[in-house]
């Protein structure tokens, strides 16, 4: 657990405080790919919020040093939602796609 909350700052990623909790806990991973002064990205988040106890967010900064190869690909697509590991949705949040895949994790 330790290598990957490593990797994880070391690439570029901010983590929300519920990552640690997430690993005893089983929880699954939304990696928003961003980068600063993103207001859909902004909006994204604050939807996200009612379900924060339900999923880890990392944040993913597309402009950080590492991360070229997700600036080449997602430039000019933020946000990109990826959910555990595999792409999900970008531009904005679908509340009923990210519902179904919070259930059918088991998580609502």
């Amino acid at each position: 657990m330790h290598f990957l909350w490593k990797n994880l700052v070391r690439s570029g990623s901010v983590v929300t405080p519920y990552l640690r909790r997430s690993f005893s806990e089983n929880l699954p991973v939304l990696t928003l790919y961003t980068k600063e002064q993103c207001s859909l990205c902004d909006d994204a988040k604050e939807i996200l919020q009612k379900f924060s106890k339900k999923f880890v967010l990392e944040e993913v900064d597309i402009t950080a040093p590492g991360n070229e190869e997700w600036k080449q690909l997602y430039q000019y697509d933020i946000p990109v939602f990826h959910f555990n590991g595999k792409y999900l949705m970008r531009h904005r949040v679908d509340e009923k796609l990210f519902q179904k895949k919070l259930e059918e994790k088991s998580i609502i």
